[in-house]
């Protein structure tokens, strides 16, 4: 049978199969589908998929398969919408939408700094559920990528900055530059997004280490952890959970506004843990084109992709319209794959875990391979959305490998563009209706409570943005009626936004025998604590200790720090107590070091009588980061670098240095150190291969054993770019090896060139193993 035969049957049976389902046949035609389904799974390897159209909404929606007890429904296509990657929903529960025009308009990403993109407004004004009006708000923008709607304006993340922009009469006003350097370096993969305004009134973003926040008229920057790679998002409980492209779901155990105080602490446990670590996906069609489809284990025997590689736009559900079962689930795209996963997460203590919601299948898939689902939302009707980006490449250039350009080519992915779908999934049966935001303040301070969690993150925004202080009064009463926990956690948190909390207040809430509610407390604590009444705080924190509070415990050290400059001697009693009582918890002793950047080795002599064995936990925790602090002070002069290898410098804060980290010890999840890697100083001939084709599988370095998921599995190479100069090349090469406590020989464009001419026509990566059989 000929390649294109398999295709026509293959097809024919997806489309068949996800029509009915689609459509709720009788249960003889699901048979009947089913028997379909069955021989899509068994098309021969010599499955080739030689054309892959761009079809109508209507036809696309007929390609999927979702859970069953579920609707997917078209909310708006093109010319509506084109090439989305992101929205938010205004208080009238208007969609605003990012479009990316401009992202990779043909495989050489022609044209990439064209400001085509635009930020635009869709309203369904027939109230019908689909779109129908279309406002461009600002146009002639470059790669657009996130969007937040705070206080009458707009956050607009337009790298490298991120603007804020006054709304007058729906239009945009006075501009704003809130951060010059929100998205410096890295390149459309591998830049900051999300912009998430979460529960505790600052907005955090994905591949950032920065928060935000707007007081009257300034914009406050914070230091914050550094999170994921392509959007963010917050359970009931504010706590953040975001992913990198090969990871399912990372996220915190405790609320984001903590631990991130050291700067010579590179992880702190209980943030970026790994929610999920099971990756694999379940496409229900080929999918030859993804980057790495050569690589062996990448795709199985029916070239179905085996785990997530392009994991992005995580939602935790929060609608209350789904049901019980689905409440607090997190789904993640995978447009790779044209599908979506489905987590369920569980909670033992303060530590959050959770396992795929299903085996050997997904909540939804499709068929089209045009289907990329890239971000995932609550709506204010209690739905989940969709935003379909609808294209055929998705792979940036800077990794784009010879494999997935001639797939793109091959069958003729690059064109069209301009295309773009947003849907919203919806129980079956179940009306999803639009909540209004009603401007009355009391009835606000009702929908605090509501089931639908967007609907009670913007009824405590519009409280804030309205300056809505006729509120208070029903917000003090709303957040001591803990009965009601979600509403009084959200008073709570609309009081500290309009600066109406009170200490009292707080103080009460920490005696709360629910513990989300007295985590709230413990994490509002700081924004009411001051000189004139730390001394009724400590008191309460230091009972909270010894009453073996345990999950309180790292809350107390993390408060700690906003002690520490009020009074010192309290703020250390507080961490010696705690390093007493708890020296082999890890997540406190992370939560106690978090204190104390330069005072470390200090305070390492203050608590050697009370933990003295050196192999605690805390103990070797400590060493570990005191360590770390005394070999970074060897680190060579960068400046003096940057002038020496200015090329080098930029392609190292463009390409590797998201993954690596600027100081280049690695990053946890991504990838591992740069720094003192024998990788980095040892032989050139291994070294230049490695950047020009990648590296796959488990690699050591300094002694250590990397692999997923510690790392990401593959690194990807930068030498399938044909344009590349071998002098660049080069000066990266030499920048890395001179950086840091490296110093060894430059690299020199001959020596890259002879390697590339060595390995011409190589479109794999490498292997430990094969770099070793080098000569």
């Amino acid at each position: 049978m000929k390649k294109n035969q398999y295709l026509i049957i293959a097809t024919t049976a997806a489309c068949t199969l996800f029509y009915c389902q689609a459509n709720k046949t009788t249960t003889p035609e699901k048979a009947a589908a089913s028997q379909q389904e069955e021989a899509v799974r068994q098309v021969p390897v010599s499955y080739n998929l030689e054309e892959s159209p761009p079809v109508s909404p209507e036809a696309s929606l007929g390609l999927m398969q979702v859970e069953e007890g579920f609707d997917v429904e078209l909310v708006a296509a093109e010319p509506l919408v084109s090439t989305p990657v992101a929205l938010t929903f205004d208080y009238d529960g208007r969609m605003w939408v990012v479009e990316m025009d401009g992202y990779m308009p043909d495989t050489a990403g022609t044209g990439e700094d064209i400001p085509n993109g635009k930020i635009v407004i869709l309203e369904d004004t027939d109230k019908d559920g689909v779109a129908d009006e279309r406002i461009i708000f600002l146009d002639s923008l470059v790669l657009p990528r996130a969007i937040a709607l705070v206080d009458n304006g707009l956050l607009v993340a337009e790298p490298p900055s991120l603007w804020y922009y006054e709304i007058n009469d729906g239009k945009p006003g006075k501009r704003t530059l809130v951060d010059a350097e929100y998205a410096v370096g890295g390149n459309v993969e591998h830049q900051p997004n999300g912009l998430l305004r979460a529960m505790d009134n600052w907005i955090y973003n994905a591949k950032s280490a920065k928060s935000y926040r707007k007081v009257g008229d300034k914009w406050l920057i914070e230091q914050t952890h550094f999170r994921g790679q392509w959007g963010i998002t917050q359970d009931n409980y504010g706590r953040l959970y975001y992913n990198t492209n090969s990871a399912n779901l990372l996220g915190d155990y405790f609320s984001p506004g903590f631990g991130a105080a050291n700067e010579h602490q590179r992880d702190v446990a209980g943030f970026n843990e790994r929610i999920v670590s099971n990756n694999r996906v379940y496409p229900i069609r080929p999918t030859p084109g993804v980057n790495r489809g050569y690589m062996e284990g990448t795709l199985d025997d029916s070239l179905r992709l085996v785990n997530f590689t392009a994991a992005s736009g995580p939602a935790v559900y929060r609608g209350g319209l789904f049901g019980e079962a689905y409440e607090g689930n997190v789904f993640v795209a995978e447009p790779s794959a044209n599908l979506i996963k489905r987590n369920v997460l569980s909670e033992s203590g303060y530590i959050t875990g959770g396992e795929q919601a299903y085996k050997e299948k997904e909540f939804l898939a499709s068929v089209d391979e045009r289907f990329r689902p890239v971000s995932l939302y609550n709506g204010p009707d209690g739905a989940l959305y969709v935003v379909d980006m609808y294209r055929g490449i998705i792979q940036h250039k800077t990794y784009l490998t010879d494999y997935l350009q001639k797939q793109i080519e091959s069958r003729d992915l690059t064109l069209p563009l301009k295309y773009g779908r947003i849907y919203r999934i919806v129980p079956e049966n179940r009306e999803a209706k639009m909540v209004d935001l009603p401007e009355d303040p009391a009835q606000l301070v009702k929908l605090l409570g509501h089931a639908n969690g967007w609907v009670r993150d913007n009824a405590q925004q519009m409280l804030i943005d309205r300056d809505y202080t006729a509120a208070i009064p029903a917000l003090r009463q709303a957040a001591q009626a803990t009965d009601k926990p979600l509403q009084a956690m959200h008073a709570l948190w609309t009081l500290e936004g309009l600066g109406a909390l009170k200490t009292e207040e707080v103080l009460a809430l920490l005696k709360q025998p629910v513990w989300p509610v007295r985590m709230q407390a413990l994490s509002v604590l700081p924004s009411v604590l001051d000189k004139t009444n730390f001394r009724q705080v400590v008191p309460v924190l230091e009972q909270l200790v010894a009453s073996n509070d345990t999950l309180a415990a790292p809350y107390v050290a993390f408060l700690a720090n906003h002690i520490r400059p009020l009074d010192e001697a309290a703020a250390t009693k507080l961490l010696q107590q705690l390093v007493k009582k708890y020296p082999s918890n890890e997540y406190i002793a992370d939560a106690v070091i978090s204190n104390l950047e330069n005072r470390e080795e200090a305070f390492q002599k203050i608590t050697a009588s009370i933990a003295p064995d050196t192999s605690l936990t805390f103990n070797r925790r400590l060493q570990r980061v005191i360590t770390r602090t005394n070999e970074a002070r060897k680190n060579r002069n960068p400046e003096a670098l940057r002038k020496e290898f200015p090329k080098g410098a930029a392609m190292f804060a463009s390409t590797c240095q998201t993954c690596h980290g600027p100081d280049g010890n690695g990053v946890r999840s991504l990838a591992p150190p740069l720094n003192k890697s024998e990788w980095v100083t040892g032989d050139k001939d291994k070294l230049i291969p490695i950047v020009l084709f990648g590296l796959t599988g488990p690699v050591t370095v300094n002694g250590h054993l990397y692999k997923a998921p510690e790392i990401n599995g593959d690194m990807p190479g930068i030498g399938y770019d044909e344009d590349l100069l071998n002098e660049d090349v080069a000066q990266l090469l030499s920048y890395i090896r001179k950086s840091w406590q490296n110093n060894a020989s430059k690299v020199t464009a001959e020596e890259v060139k002879k390697v590339r001419e060595s390995l011409k026509g190589r479109q794999n990566a490498f292997t430990v193993e094969e770099l070793n059989q080098l000569q």
